[in-house]
């Protein structure tokens, strides 16, 4: 890391902030829940296909070189005055769950963009460069599996793997990069940067509870994603006693409430455990369920607690399956990550740049995946987190975080990357 401490950088609020809700128009929608406006922008949709353009469109106005690989990841470069020297990169995703707000990802793509506008004002250079990254299907929503780009790049997984995963019409991802024009090149790839460093909102109530504004953070906790397809036998609900009933609506259920009881027995540490999609088959008031497709949804600071987890989760499905004749339960995985610590260096400066600019912030870990862990395989990696309102909610309409809290934020990222990179 650099040990220069050049002035604190100040970004233009309201330009990021109207980028924000510029890029918000794209896949808007009315959600009747909440009555208010939301974003749906799955990945290599037509709408994440025209926030992308929009995204470059921002990104070559400020004057970057930019660059698409074969997973659709964009790269904006902002030379440094070393051709030798690696990138500092920042950045995060624009794609989105299908009920989202304006806040998720964007804050950590545009925060980049407006950083490289304000150093372009400024007439500041620096040794490194500086990247803003894009990467694809980060929500992992449409293809089931998250931070899927910044994991192609950074060689966790295949590209081969990732282009083949389908959606839920059967759409593979490679195609649909294809058809949205971003299948790039083969030969653009991300070398290791010099440091990543993401800005995103919190997406939780603990910076609100503190009473701070910003968030140093210091990993990621541990995430496993699994399918479950419960079969049973269709009966009529009314002429088929309970004894003889293979009910897979029962057997989902079953599992639900196992699942509470071992985040409370506290087996596990910090174990946290959600079933977030449960659909039964054939679905009619007075027909026992024939099947049933739950995922779970597990997350543990603590690897070894997460594994245990695991095997005793599967251990419970194996006597479920046992204990009722005529079910079977199959398990699919659909994502699994390791506890990613954060680069005691880069939180430093971090810290640092928050603290010259006055604002109060704690260190914590990220209870959701993002981007950064991915990228920590290739660098020197931390985040900034963002405090949001309304307890921190997202993936909801309601996400929010005020104008101030944003510029906040990036103001804080500004200062981290000039730092990173060293101003001329």
């Amino acid at each position: 890391m650099t040990s220069t401490t050049p002035d604190k950088i100040i970004v233009n609020g309201d330009r990021l902030w109207q980028s924000l809700m510029n890029l918000a128009e794209i896949g808007a929608y009315d959600d009747e829940r909440t009555g208010l406006c939301g974003v749906n922008r799955l990945a290599l949709t037509d709408a994440d296909a025209a926030g992308r353009r929009r995204v470059i469109a921002w990104m070559e106005q400020a004057g970057l070189n930019v660059r698409v690989d074969a997973m659709g990841n964009i790269y904006g470069r902002r030379e440094g005055t070393d051709p030798t020297a690696a990138p500092v990169l920042t950045g995060s995703h624009i794609d989105s769950v299908a009920t989202a707000g304006a806040f998720d990802g964007c804050l950590g793509v545009l925060g980049g963009i407006e950083v490289v506008r304000v150093l372009n004002e400024h007439g500041i250079t620096t040794r490194h460069p500086i990247e803003v990254g894009v990467f694809t299907e980060e929500e992992g929503v449409r293809f089931g599996t998250d931070m899927l780009g910044s994991a192609v790049a950074a060689g966790r997984l295949t590209l081969q793997y990732a282009h083949a995963l389908t959606d839920r019409d059967g759409l593979t991802l490679g195609a649909e990069l294809t058809r949205t024009g971003f299948n790039g090149p083969a030969d653009v790839r991300l070398d290791p940067p010099h440091a990543y460093v993401e800005c995103h909102i919190e997406q939780g109530p603990v910076l609100a509870e503190n009473g701070v504004t910003v968030g140093v953070v210091t990993g990621v906790q541990g995430i496993s994603w699994q399918e479950i397809t419960i079969h049973g036998r269709a009966a009529h609900a009314g002429t088929t006693p309970t004894h003889l009933r293979a009910d897979a609506g029962l057997a989902a259920a079953q599992i639900i409430v196992h699942l509470r009881t071992m985040v409370g027995s506290g087996n596990y540490g910090d174990l946290r455990a959600t079933v977030g999609h449960l659909t039964v088959h054939p679905d009619l008031t007075n027909i026992v369920p024939a099947r049933a497709e739950m995922t779970v949804d597990l997350r543990n600071p603590d690897d070894a607690r997460m594994a245990r987890a695991e095997a005793d989760l599967a251990a419970f499905l194996r006597t479920l399956e046992d204990s009722q004749p005529g079910l079977s339960l199959h398990t699919r995985r659909m994502a699994q990550t390791s506890c990613i610590p954060f680069d005691e260096d880069v939180q430093k400066v971090i810290t640092q740049a928050a603290d010259d600019h006055g604002l109060k912030h704690i260190s914590l870990l990220s209870g959701a995946g993002h981007d950064a862990q991915e990228i920590a395989a290739l660098c020197p990696t931390a985040m900034i987190f963002v405090r949001g309102e309304y307890d921190g909610i997202s993936h909801n309409p309601r996400e929010y975080s005020t104008p101030e809290a944003c510029a906040h934020g990036v103001n804080v990222l500004a200062t981290t990357l000039l730092r990173l990179a060293g101003q001329d």
